[in-house]
This record gives C-alpha cells, structure tokens and sequence, in this order.
C-alpha cells in the first residue's frame, strides 16, 4: 500500500496549525483580554446543561490535543505504509539545517547535554511561564477581591496582594502540570511526530518537575503565611461545598513534596528503590490536586493525564500476559541474555527498550533493558542483555547461574522505540560505548548487517570504539552478531571494532575454564504467550480509535449525567452540588470511557492476533526455512568474524577527543551510550567549532 506524500504533507500541515492554535491559547490566557473579553464570549456560547461552565475548557485546551494524538496516529500509520518510509526520514535528518539544531549547545549541569533545539523550546517554555506569572499578578492586582478570593474584613493591600501571588503562582505552576505527562507516555503518537521516545523524553519529564514543584511549594507557602499573618490557620482543615479543598491541596502537595525529596539525583542512585515506590504516588497527587483545583484546571491538564492513563492500561493489559522465556545465555562478565519468544508480526527498530517484570526477584519493580536482537533477522526470538551492576539484576543473575531453576515466570511491556532508522542517513557512524552501553550499539549493528543484505544497498562503514573495565567483559562482543549471520554478510559490512581494557594490563585467564558460557533452556508453561504488540499490525490505527472513541465516549456520559442529574441541582451556580462531587464524576467517567473502549479493542485485537499467527504458524510447517542450515552452521564463526575485526588495547583508556577530531569525512554520526562522564566528553567534541562534519547523538537510559 502505498500513500501520496500530498496527503501526508496535509496531515502535517494540520497538525501544525491546531498545536499552534492550542499554545496561543496558552499565551493568552493570562491577559486581560482573555478574562474581560474572550472568556465571557465563549461562555455565552458553551456554557450549557450538557457541560456547564466546563464547555470553554474542554473546548480549549482538551479536544485540541486530543485531536492532535488521533490525527498523528493517522499519520504515522501512513508513514509506515509507505515504501519510502525510512529514505523520508533521512531526508528530513540530513538537511544542514535540522542538523543545526541537533547539535549539543550545553553539556553542563544541571540540564546535562541539551540540543540547540532543546534549549530553544526551553527558553520558550521559561518565558512562558514568565510571562504568564507576570500577567496573572498584573490583573490580579487591579481585582484583590474577585470573586475566587473570599473577602475578609480589614485586610491589608499588601496582605491580599500576598495572597493574589500565592494564588497566581499555583496558576502558573498549572501550566507545567499540564505538560508533565507527555514525556512519561511511552506508547505516545505526539511523542513519535516529534521523532521523540519516553526514554529519550524523561529529561522533559523531570524539568517540568521541578518547575511545578517549585511553584508549587511557593504557592503553598504563601498561602501558608497569609494565613498565619491574618490568624487563619483553621483554614488549613477546611474542605468546602463549593470552593476549593485546602485539605485535598496539602494532601496533594505533601505527596508531590515526598517525590521530589526522593527524586534528586544523589537520592535516586543511592536509594532507587524509596524513589521507585514513592513516585507511585502520583496517583494520589493528581485525585487530590484535583479535588484541589475544581473541574476547571483539571480541563486544562486533562489532555495529558488522559493520554497517559490510556498508554498506562494498555500497559497493564499488555503486562497481565505472561512472556514465554524460551531460554538464557549466561556469559562470564556476569550478564545475561534473555532470549523470548515473539509473534512473527511484531516489527520495532534498533535501540527498542523492552520492560521486565520479574516476580521472583520484585513483584513490583519494572526495570527497562534494550532489545538487541534484530525483527527482520530474527523473526520469532527477542533478546535483551542484562548486566549484573544493581541489587535487582544481581539477584536476577544469582538466579539464573544457580541452575536450579527450569522455569522462570516474567512480565513484559513493550517493546518502545524510535518509529525511524535516522542513524542510517549518515556517510559514516562512530559508535562510542562504556561497559553496558554497547547493548543498544548490538541492536544498531544487527540491523546495518540486515540493511547490507539488501540488493543495492548501501550503508554506513562503522567504527566501534568500546571501554570496559576487565578483560572478561570482551565477552560482549560475541553478541553484536545475530546467530543467523554468515561470512558472506558480514564482510558486506565495513565493522571496525576498537576495544579498551581500562583495569587490566593484559588478558586474564578465566577464573573457571568450564563455564565460558552458559545457555539455560526453560520448559514450556501454557500459561506462557510470545510477545505480542498489544494492538496488533495496525497499532496506531487502533490507538487513534481508543483516543478518539473513548474521549467522545467520556463528553456523551459527562453531557448526560449534567444534563439529567448535577444540573437540576445546581443549575450552574456551583452553589448546591458539592463540587468534589463535581471532580469525582469527572474522573470516574474519564477512567470508566478509557477502561470500557480499550478493553473491548485490545479483546478484539487479541483475536486477530492469534488468527494471524495460527496462519503463520501453519505456513511455516508446509515449508522448510531455508537458513535451517546457515542457524546450525553458522555460530562456530561469530568468534573468530569479532576477532579479525577487533583490536584490544589493554590498560588505557581511548582519547575521544583525538579519535573523533581525526575522523575523516563529510558527515559522521557519532552514537554515543555510556557513563555520564564519557557522553559529556563526546559532546564537547561533537559541539566545538573543530568538528562541523560529526553528528552527535547521544543515546542515553540515565536520568
């Protein structure tokens, strides 16, 4: 099937201007145009029984994004129909322009290596918020007792100008919230227009984090002053009828304060498993904010937590099955591969992150692993590597070299990852490791290989330039080449690898001869299923479907339970209907409308699903595979194809800054995955006026 770039250009084009639309409104709201004017406009136009005074911000800030998210799935699911899919998006990569902006233009803390693209955006988010906080207290300051404010007798100018900030700052803080979800949702078609993953998003994630949290805390103790200066402190126990809960705000700001505590950097390195489980109290802090804040504010965030919620289930519904653990190589730098068995039909790209559950070592923890074995290569296996370097994958590891166990029960999510190949636009590709950051390099070099066996194809030549601190883990390299491959393949591929043994002076012995390597196969379990995609071939159709269907599902509940119930009570006064009822409903129908339309898609997908693959599974037992013979004769190489193509240099570490600046050519990519300090090293490099010719991109799983 093939689509015209007319209608994808459309689609483009459409997208761009509601989004630009939805952040003018953004820029407006704050102004005295927007308040005395558009506002009272709007709402004489949709404020209604169906929806009360909540029809201007659903129509504002939340069916824009919505609509955004489903068209986007429209168009990425047209941009893998199309045969041009991947030379597209090297076009759009190569151009000196976007190359420009992707060029690191800040490696220092705290913000770490940041695009100049990113550090525009940044800027722009930043004056936003200025200019945002400045208009609110702008108009606020010429309306002290609006009706949002309780009169009080006596009071001060200065007193309620205080409390005018402490409001105005919770506003402001409103604005981040309303973003902080975006980056955190993994199966996220906005995310993918923007050739952006969760993994690669989470930096936005926890800048956005901290920028509301410290408005927040300041819109607290603000309000927290005032009221100790105007001796109301009672006002901290009060839930209202018909304003906001201050009880429901402290609650809510008094989990937000415990995830950010366990949040910094030294707390979280330290201490990751008090800042896994704590930050599962985000669920706590958004029911309570909004009881807070009132249906209103929560229309504004509503986009994001909506998408979000529904990546979340579809999650949950992916993670209930149970993956079919097929085997597990054991290798003697103390890592492991894990080797699943997947559907025919399940297609991701190189540097793809693959969640694991594992309930014998931590019922509850998730922890993310790049998946390095290659869709096309490898048709019905997927393979993550895991190095034995924190408490969870040290006992994971313990685990499996015991050899006493013959199953192993695990739940996955994923795999996520880039919707382009975009490292292939590049002449040439100088790969930078440090220890495990070679799995994602495996993953990129799987699929040059698959690439090279391509009639006509070209790919780049690449140089590996990999650091590890023993000679025993050399090992990993064995796992940059698929067991499928053969001499004639590889050699079509220009694989130069250049190994770094920074602790040891020369090649260490073995410490036990007889356990080189290790492959632990697992019986069978019904209970087991292949790795599936949750929504089948058509995944972004399906996901537009569950976006669109269940948001115009939750306005048609929400329109009949004001109509025929809240709003002969209250008649919009906001008076005579409690108005954390009001929030309760609004929740209850945003998660029953997603709960109700995913389930009955995913049932139905599932279906299709196990159809297809009964097809597949037939057809694969009337012909015979014909690299049967290439599986059975092939491994014995891989050795001795690594050996010819790698030098090892033993006690020293590589000079980056002198290998990247004498590399040759007119554009290089420079893929980099390692230690803090390494990545930063590279992107000095890559960003100085010496070395206009290398692309840097970093590919990073550290917050």
């Amino acid at each position: 099937m093939s689509t015209s770039p007319a209608v994808v250009s459309v689609l483009r084009f459409i997208l761009l201007l509601v989004f630009v639309g939805w952040l003018i409104i953004w820029i407006v709201l704050p102004t005295k145009t927007f308040r005395d004017s558009w506002r009272p406009n709007l709402q004489d136009h949709l404020t209604s029984t169906y929806f009360g005074d909540q029809g201007v911000n659903l129509v504002l800030f939340s069916f824009p994004v919505i609509f955004i998210a489903a068209l986007s799935c429209v168009h990425l699911h047209l941009i893998q129909t199309r045969k041009s899919n991947k030379v597209s998006y090297s076009t759009y990569y190569s151009t000196s322009f976007a190359s420009f902006w992707r060029r690191p233009a800040s490696v220092k803390a705290p913000l770490g290596i940041v695009t100049a693209m990113e550090l525009g955006f940044a800027v722009m988010f930043v004056a936003l918020l200025v200019w945002s906080l400045t208009n609110y207290i702008h108009v606020g300051f010429a309306h002290l007792h609006n009706m949002h404010m309780k009169p009080i007798p006596g009071l001060k100018e200065w007193e309620a100008k205080l409390r005018s900030v402490s409001y105005r700052l919770g506003l402001t803080g409103n604005i981040c919230l309303a973003f902080l979800f975006f980056p955190v949702t993994r199966g996220s078609s906005i995310l993918a227009m923007f050739g952006l993953t969760s993994e690669s998003s989470i930096k936005y994630h926890i800048w956005l984090g901290h920028l509301s949290m410290v408005l927040f805390a300041a819109h607290s103790l603000g309000y927290i002053i005032f009221w100790g200066i105007t001796h109301q402190m009672a006002q901290m126990l009060e839930w209202s009828n018909s304003h906001v809960s201050n009880v429901a705000g402290e609650i809510a700001i008094i989990c937000a304060m415990a995830m950010w505590v366990t949040s910094i950097p030294r707390a979280r390195q330290k201490m990751f498993e008090l800042f896994f489980y704590t930050h599962q109290l985000y669920v706590l802090y958004i029911v309570f904010y909004i009881l807070h804040a009132g249906v209103s504010f929560f229309c504004t965030i509503l986009p994001g937590i909506f998408l979000f919620i529904i990546d979340r289930y579809l999650r949950f519904l992916q993670s209930y099955q149970r993956a079919e653990l097929v085997s597990a190589r054991i290798l003697p730098c103390e890592t492991i591969e894990l080797n699943f068995s997947k559907s025919q039909g399940l297609d991701y790209n190189p540097t793809s992150i693959l969640f694991i559950n594992v309930p014998s070592v931590s019922k509850m923890q998730w922890h993310p692993f790049t998946v390095t074995s290659n869709s096309h290569m490898e048709a019905d296996k997927l393979s993550v590597v895991i190095k034995s370097l924190g408490s969870w994958s040290q006992k994971l590891y313990q685990q499996l070299s015991s050899n006493s166990v013959d199953h192993i029960q695990v739940s996955v999510e994923g795999p996520y990852g880039p919707t382009s190949l975009h490292f292939l636009r590049h002449k040439a590709l100088v790969m930078i490791s440090g220890g495990s950051g070679i799995t994602p390099i495996i993953s990129i070099i799987r699929e040059i290989i698959f690439q090279s066996t391509k009639p006509d194809s070209h790919v780049p030549p690449v140089r590996l330039i990999c650091a590890f601190k023993n000679s025993a883990d050399l090992a990993m390299l064995q796992l940059l080449l698929p067991i499928s491959v053969t001499p004639f393949n590889f050699t079509k591929l220009q694989l130069q690898i250049e190994a770094y043994v920074t602790r040891e002076t020369q090649q260490q012995p073995p410490s036990d001869p007889h356990k080189l390597l290790q492959t632990l196969w697992f019986k069978p379990d019904p209970l087991d299923s292949p790795i599936t995609l949750v929504l089948g071939q058509n995944t972004w159709l399906w996901l537009g479907a569950i976006i669109s269907s269940s948001f115009f599902l939750f306005l048609f509940v929400l329109g009949i339970v004001n109509h025929f119930y809240i709003y002969p009570i209250d008649h919009n006064t906001g008076e005579h209907y409690h108005v954390s009822f009001i929030c309760l409903w609004y929740m209850f129908l945003v998660c029953a409308s997603i709960f109700i339309v995913s389930s009955a898609i995913f049932i139905w997908c599932k279906k299709q699903n196990a159809i297809e693959e009964g097809k597949r599974n037939q057809n694969a037992k009337l012909s015979t595979p014909a690299t049967d013979i290439e599986l059975q004769s092939s491994p014995h190489n891989h050795e001795s194809l690594i050996a010819q193509a790698t030098q090892v240099q033993y006690g020293t570490r590589p000079d980056l800054k002198k290998i990247l600046l004498e590399t040759k050519g007119s554009d290089i990519g420079v893929l980099v995955c390692g230690p803090r300090k390494m990545r930063h090293e590279v992107a000095t490099v890559c960003s100085s006026s010496l070395a206009h010719n290398l692309q840097f991109e970093s590919i990073s799983f550290n917050w």
